[in-house]
C-alpha cells in the first residue's frame, strides 16, 4: 500500500499551500480522498497520477468548497462511486458514510471516523496507523470551528485512535501524531483560559475579547477570529463559565459578558 499526494493549485490564507488530494493505492487499485475544487489542471494532475491503475472510489472528508466540488465530476469521468457523510454545496455522495463505515481499496480498508466540530459532517479516514484528517487537523495551522464542544470531543476521539501519522487536508504530513493531537487539545483549552482571563480583566463585548485574545491576528483574518471567539464563548456559556444576556453569542460584537 502506498499513499501519494497531488496538491491542488488553490493556495490562500485558509488553505495554506493548497488542498492535499490523496491517492491510496493497493493492488493496483486507487481511492482518491478530497479531490478539491473544480480546477481543470488539478483534475488532469489527478488523472495523470492515477495512470493505468484502477480507480475504485472518490472519498470526501467534508463539503467545503476547497475539498468536495471536484468529487462528482471526477467520479463521473472515472466511473466510480462518491463517498461522503452528507450532501453539500456542489457535492452529492452516491454512498453516505457514517462512523465506522468502510471503503475498500485493493486488500486495504479505509474506515470513516466521524469528527464533527470544524463542520457537522466532517469525517476523518483511518488507514492502518495513519489518519487522513481533512480540516480536523491541518499542518502548520489551527482550525476554524463551527462547534467548539464537538470539536474538542472529536480531538479526544482521534487521540484515542493512537495513530502514528497524520495526513492533513492542508500542509505537510505529520509523524508523532499523538504529540500533534495533544498539542491541538492544549491549544484549544489554553484559548478558553485566555478568553476567561480577558473577561476577568474587563473585556465586556465580543470585540473586546477578540482585541485581547487575537491581538496578533492580521486585519484580513479578524472576521475569522471573531467567529472563533463567538464559537468558543458559546461553549463556555454551556460549560457555565461565562454568561451573557442574549443566551448565546451572536454575530454582533456588542454582547456584554461576565465570568460566573
Amino acid at each position: 500500500m502506498i499513499v501519494e499526494t497531488v496538491l491542488a493549485p488553490n493556495p490562500g490564507i485558509y488553505t495554506g499551500p493548497g488542498t492535499n488530494t490523496y491517492l491510496v493505492v493497493d493492488q493496483d487499485e486507487v481511492a482518491i480522498i478530497d479531490p478539491g475544487p473544480i480546477i481543470e489542471r488539478h483534475r488532469l494532475a489527478i488523472a495523470t497520477a492515477i495512470g493505468d491503475r484502477t480507480p475504485v472510489a472518490v472519498i470526501v472528508t467534508h463539503t467545503h468548497s476547497d475539498h468536495a466540488p471536484l468529487a462528482n465530476p471526477l467520479a463521473d469521468r472515472l466511473g466510480v462511486p462518491v463517498y461522503g457523510n452528507r450532501p453539500g454545496p456542489e457535492f452529492v455522495p452516491d454512498i453516505r458514510l457514517t462512523d465506522g463505515d468502510h471503503v475498500g481499496v485493493g486488500g486495504e480498508t479505509i474506515e470513516a471516523v466521524h469528527t464533527p466540530g470544524h463542520t457537522a459532517d466532517h469525517l476523518c479516514f483511518l488507514l492502518g496507523d495513519r489518519l487522513f484528517t481533512g480540516d480536523h487537523i491541518m499542518g502548520g495551522s489551527t482550525v476554524i470551528m463551527e462547534d467548539a464542544t464537538a470539536y474538542l470531543q472529536s480531538l479526544y476521539r482521534v487521540r484515542d485512535l493512537d495513530v502514528r501519522r497524520i495526513e492533513p487536508g492542508h500542509g505537510p504530513s505529520m509523524d508523532d501524531a499523538g504529540a500533534v493531537v495533544d498539542g491541538y487539545i492544549e491549544h484549544r483549552l489554553a484559548r478558553e483560559r485566555e478568553i476567561v482571563d480577558a473577561i476577568r480583566d474587563g473585556a465586556s463585548t465580543v470585540a473586546d475579547v477578540v482585541d485581547a485574545v487575537y491581538a496578533f491576528v492580521p486585519v484580513d483574518l479578524r472576521p475569522a477570529a471573531t467567529h472563533q471567539a463567538i464559537v468558543q464563548l458559546n461553549k463556555l456559556y454551556v460549560d457555565e463559565l461565562v454568561w451573557f444576556p442574549a443566551g448565546e453569542a451572536g454575530p454582533s460584537t456588542m454582547v456584554e459578558l461576565n465570568v460566573r
